[in-house]
């Protein structure tokens, strides 16, 4: 949780954040996304990649969202080892969950590696469940995880 006080700031991610955007995903996957990608993501239509600001980090862990008609998917999230445990991932998913429901956006999706034990437990407890699994998808042969959540209360939704 975050510290008491502490503020939890999320923005629309800029070119200028890209250096410490990098630092992030680079100590978090064994094959980050290049400057390009996030280049590509800040500039496409149906994107919206955001960066969270805490009183310490001016980039403290960051979501690429994309939507596609009534659907969305989070495409990356990460946030800065120095900054884990303080609820900002929760933030940012919380983030997506929220843009989702006032963008008629039925079903949120992501995939985590099966060994991500904690980032399952976070996105379990906010409602997401297991829908599916790709075998061997990541590097070293470990499974994908498939997860949706249902956001769809909504005409639009029910309509689907």
């Amino acid at each position: 949780m975050p510290a008491p006080g502490e503020k939890i700031t999320l923005r629309r991610m800029r070119s200028d954040d890209l250096d410490s955007v990098l630092q992030i995903e680079t100590a978090s996957f064994p094959r980050p996304w290049s400057r390009k990608h996030f280049e590509e993501e800040i500039s496409a239509t149906g994107s919206h990649p955001v960066v969270a600001e805490t009183d310490d980090l001016p980039v403290a862990g960051y979501l690429c969202l994309k939507q596609v008609l009534d659907e969305a998917e989070i495409l990356d999230v990460a946030v800065d080892s120095r900054a884990r445990g303080r609820g900002i991932g929760r933030a940012l998913v919380r983030w997506a969950a929220s843009f989702c429901r006032e963008h008629a956006v039925c079903v949120l999706a992501l995939e985590v590696r099966v060994g991500n034990l904690e980032a399952i437990s976070l996105y379990e407890s906010m409602g997401f469940r297991e829908v599916g699994r790709r075998r061997k998808y990541y590097e070293n042969g470990d499974d994908a995880i498939l997860m949706d959540l249902n956001i769809g209360e909504t005409e639009e939704c029910d309509a689907v």
